[in-house]
Order: structure tokens, then C-alpha cells, then sequence
């Protein structure tokens, strides 16, 4: 047996959970009305059609329980129920709608990791086997064999991690999104944010260093991170400089925004606000980097990144901050290089 609603208004096009049912009648008293199911639309989400039992529909009646219809499921200010809950007035405060649990969450960061570490020692075995030296090599052959590694090592994650992605298609819209339209747009701009971003970044990083400076006493040591390692490359020749900005601003931003941002931080909003997401998703990004000493502005970083992503729902946000500020980092050095400073000095002292 199907029960329905008796509509109290005359239109319901403009009606948004207006659907309240007349008193109850006893069974007896109602009047055949087809065998139409209502759809019944709960707090924005799905439709549904309410299917009762004559047993129960006694039972309902004889307490007597109104029924109650939403249609629409849209309040008068026009923003549905589940759009309210999570934050529809800020942006930056919606969860994604996540389709897989945590064990795929759990799964896929250890093959990621994993299939990090495996390329690096099988490249690691190939080089020598191919008959490379790498003592002998050139710088730009060096420059050339780095760009080679990052390509092999974003290629294999990220097909990893669409690999999985692609087993719950269709995935939502802003899962893994990549969009160069309306760069400007001043609530979804990828361009615009990702201005607002880096400007957000570059003075916070500069408040952090301050701050972590007077608890040091003014005196910092550089870890032996990447970027110190890279120092015989940069500014060697136009090749090297290609290849590093190719590394650390096309590469490394693509495959860390992807993971960072792109996976990890939209899976925990499954289980997290967003803002707590971002935040976790910065820290590890700030591990992943292995310099415990610049933990505090990697963190700060990786928040600027998350946030900005939040707002756009578009990883080209992120990536272009990533990108600028990597480049710019390499740039910046390669131009104080060839007017020559001392780049392994300043960035001991920096």
C-alpha cells in the first residue's frame, strides 16, 4: 500500500518544505488516490519514496502521526539542508563528498609511498647497469638525469593513484579537478586565489621565521634538504636551470598538490571539518619533506595551500602557488648566483 501527502497549497513549484499533510483520518475515510509513489526529497540529498505496510500504516494512525513530505528540499533563502550543514556561506568550510572509506585512504598513501620509494632504487640499480658514472657526467647531464627521475616518479604515483581513483567512477566533480576557465573569477579563480595564496604564504612564512629567529637566538642552521643540494646546479647553465625549474615548479608541484591536497586532504573531510583536514594534510606534507627544522614554515606553508584549495575546489590553485614559489625560489638563486654571491652562504644564513 502506497500512502501520499494531501497537498494544504495551491503550487508547489515555489514551495520548498511546505508539504505538511491534512489531519489524519482513519483508513476507513480515505479516499483511493492511484497508485502514484510521492517523491520524497530528505534534507537535499536523494529522493525517496515512502512505502508502508498496511500493518504499519495502522499503527501510524491509531498514534496519530501526521505525515510530513519535503519537496524541493531548498529552504527560502534557496540553500539546501546538507549544503547548510556543511557550510555553504563559506567555501572553505564544505567537505567534499568522498566516495571510498579509509581503507582505501590507508591503502593507497602506502602504495604511494611505496611506489615512491621502489622507482628511487630502481632507478637507482638501472643507472649503473646502463653503464652510468654519475661522477663523470656533466652538470647538465646531471640537470637532465633529475628531470628524468621526478617525470618517472610523478608518472608512477599519480597512475597509481588514479588507478585507484577510477575504480568509484563517476567521481564527483570537484574530486581531482583541473580547470583553466574563469581564472579571475572572485570567488573561484584558481588565478585570483592563487595570487591571494602565495601573498598569504610569503607573509606568514616571514612572521614564522621572525618568530622561530628571536627564539633562536638570530642564528639558524640549514639542513641538507633538497634545495642545498641542488646548489652545484643552480646557475650552472641554461640547461640546468631548465631542468630545475622543470623539477620543482611543473613536477614536484603536480605531484605533491595531487597527493597532499588532491587525495589526503579531501579524504579526511570525510571524517574531519575541513579546516582540521587542512591542517593534518599540512603537517604531513611537512614531514614528507624529511627537514624537521623547517617543519614550522613547511606547515605554514601546506596551510596556505590547503585553504587555497578549499576555496577553488581547483588543484590548479595549489599547484600554481607551488609552482611560483619553488620557480621563484630557483630563479631568485640562479640570478644572485651569477652576480656573484655566495648562494650555500646566504642560504645558511637565510
Amino acid at each position: 500500500m502506497t500512502i501520499s501527502c494531501s497537498t494544504t497549497f495551491t503550487t508547489l513549484a515555489e514551495s520548498s518544505i511546505h508539504c505538511l499533510s491534512d489531519p489524519w483520518k482513519p483508513l476507513s475515510s480515505m479516499k483511493p488516490i492511484g497508485k502514484r509513489t510521492p517523491k520524497i526529497l530528505l534534507f537535499g540529498y536523494r529522493n525517496l519514496s515512502l512505502r508502508l505496510s498496511p500493518l504499519r500504516s495502522n499503527s501510524l494512525s491509531q498514534s496519530g502521526f501526521r505525515p510530513l513530505c519535503f519537496f524541493n528540499a531548498k529552504d527560502e533563502s534557496g540553500g539546501d539542508f546538507q549544503q547548510k550543514e556543511n557550510g555553504a556561506g563559506w567555501p572553505i568550510l564544505r567537505r567534499w563528498d568522498v566516495p571510498w572509506e579509509w581503507p582505501t585512504v590507508s591503502l593507497t598513501s602506502l602504495a604511494c609511498g611505496l611506489s615512491f620509494i621502489v622507482t628511487g632504487l630502481v632507478e637507482s640499480a638501472a643507472i649503473p647497469y646502463l653503464g652510468i658514472r654519475i661522477e663523470e657526467l656533466s652538470l647538465d647531464e646531471k640537470a637532465e638525469i633529475l628531470f628524468l627521475d621526478q617525470g618517472i616518479t610523478t608518472v608512477t604515483v599519480l597512475g597509481i593513484l588514479y588507478s585507484i581513483a577510477n575504480t568509484f567512477q563517476p567521481l564527483p566533480d570537484d574530486l581531482y579537478r583541473y580547470d583553466i576557465r574563469d581564472p579571475l573569477n572572485l570567488q573561484r579563480g584558481w588565478l585570483l586565489w592563487a595570487a591571494v595564496g602565495l601573498v598569504g604564504a610569503l607573509a606568514s612564512i616571514a612572521v614564522t621565521g621572525a618568530v622561530l629567529s628571536s627564539f633562536n637566538g638570530g642564528s639558524t642552521q640549514r639542513e641538507t634538504d633538497a634545495l642545498v643540494r641542488l646548489l652545484p646546479l643552480i646557475g650552472s647553465s641554461s640547461i640546468s636551470t631548465a631542468c630545475l625549474v622543470g623539477i620543482t615548479g611543473v613536477l614536484a608541484p603536480v605531484l605533491e598538490e595531487t597527493v597532499f591536497r588532491g587525495f589526503l586532504m579531501v579524504s579526511l573531510t570525510k571524517w574531519t571539518p575541513t579546516p582540521v583536514a587542512v591542517l593534518i594534510s599540512a603537517a604531513v606534507f611537512a614531514l614528507a619533506h624529511l627537514t624537521p627544522g623547517e617543519f614550522p614554515q613547511l606547515f605554514v606553508l601546506g596551510t596556505a595551500l590547503g585553504f587555497s584549495y578549499a576555496q577553488t575546489r581547483n588543484l590548479l590553485t595549489p599547484i600554481t602557488i607551488h609552482a611560483l614559489w619553488n620557480s621563484g625560489v630557483i630563479l631568485l638563486l640562479t640570478f644572485l648566483s651569477l652576480q656573484g654571491y655566495d648562494i650555500k652562504e646566504l642560504l645558511q644564513t637565510t
